[in-house]
């Protein structure tokens, strides 16, 4: 669980605004399943977020997998994001969850509104492999690579929708220039 320092537009301190939150990146071991797990709470609310990832944990709901899906079967629980292929990728679940909390915390201490948190960005890029080998019959030797990735994930305070007022304003009947000019003219006599 290293830590890496910022990529991507987000490289700068002062890209990101007084109401949002950076999560130093982290390193996990599965590349795909991280990938269509954070895609799943992207621009998610951080409670709602943390119960979905808990319910994937406990195989409640499913994490839809759009783009690494070659060989994933299908499950009823993908029909709610529109989908037909899902997982319950359960250490990417644990992972960002330990992410969410943490981004919580940190949160509380920069003087942040937690319950108005969103996830405004949150990315998934590839790390350099870890080689292994394993060793194979008549004395052959293969590689054994990982596909760790980095994360990255910005947190912002939703601003409050304002209603609308209870009495509209009438709104003013578009007039033709031609009647403009006309009432100018009767106005000035």
């Amino acid at each position: 669980m290293g830590g890496i320092g910022w990529q991507g537009p987000f490289a700068s301190g002062d890209t990101v605004g007084q109401h949002s939150m950076p999560i130093p990146t982290s390193e996990i071991q599965c590349l795909a399943n991280t990938r269509e797990t954070a895609q799943a709470i992207k621009g998610m609310h951080i409670r709602k977020a943390t119960k979905y990832l808990k319910d994937v944990t406990l195989q409640k709901q499913c994490v839809p997998f759009r783009r690494y899906n070659g060989g994933v079967g299908r499950c009823a629980q993908a029909k709610q994001w529109g989908w037909t292929q899902g997982r319950w990728p359960k250490k990417s679940a644990e992972f960002l969850l330990h992410m969410l909390k943490n981004a919580e915390s940190n949160a509380e201490l920069k003087g942040l509104d937690v319950d108005s948190l969103v996830i405004e960005h949150i990315q998934v890029n590839k790390a350099p492999k870890m080689r292994r080998r394993t060793y194979r019959a008549h004395g052959r030797i293969i590689p054994y690579m990982s596909p760790p990735c980095h994360i990255e994930m910005i947190l912002t305070e939703k601003e409050q929708i304002v209603p609308k007022p209870e009495e509209e304003v009438a709104q003013k009947k578009k007039i033709s220039q031609k009647k403009l000019k006309k009432q100018k003219l009767m106005a000035r006599e």
